[in-house]
């Protein structure tokens, strides 16, 4: 076999092996990957049936039925152009609240219910942890007291 040869059946050979590696890969995220939809694109049939999936917008206003076993809650999710009905078995986040931002992941089903196997609630950009908010202030009353100033309160 010629150099050139030699040379083309190696660039064939790791070109297969990229493209299995590739095919791999995207084999093995197909059911890990979870896309986020509104519920107006849930509406309008965008979401996949029958598939995982991310659902996001607020907690409608007088929406949040806990059923009497103290773990099921019926709420509905929506972006304030339409509403999607959500069934939710387990724990609710702290910060789950109506009118807040929230993010399911589910599927939706053949009766137009988005059945949640995991809720997270979303917060708003100022929020801090109440550790970070304290080292901040010590950090401050620190400082304040090297300089001489009071610390404000």
């Amino acid at each position: 076999m010629k150099p050139r040869q030699k040379k083309f059946v190696f660039i064939i050979v790791a070109l297969a092996a990229l493209g299995a590696a590739v095919g791999l890969v995207l084999y093995a995220l197909k059911d890990n990957v979870s896309l986020f939809f509104t519920p107006t694109q849930v509406y309008n049939k965008e979401a996949p049936q029958g598939r995982n999936f991310r659902l996001g917008g607020l907690v409608e206003e007088g929406s949040v039925k806990r059923q009497s076993d103290g773990v099921t809650v019926h709420f509905n999710i929506t972006d304030n152009a339409k509403t999607v009905p959500v069934i939710y078995k387990g724990i609710l986040p702290d910060l789950f609240k109506e009118g807040k931002g929230v993010v399911a992941q589910g599927k939706i089903h053949a009766d137009n219910i988005f059945r949640a196997d995991e809720v997270l609630a979303k917060h708003d950009e100022n929020y801090m942890p109440p550790e970070a908010a304290e080292a901040l202030k010590q950090a401050a009353d620190s400082k304040a007291a090297a300089s001489g100033v009071p610390a404000a309160k």
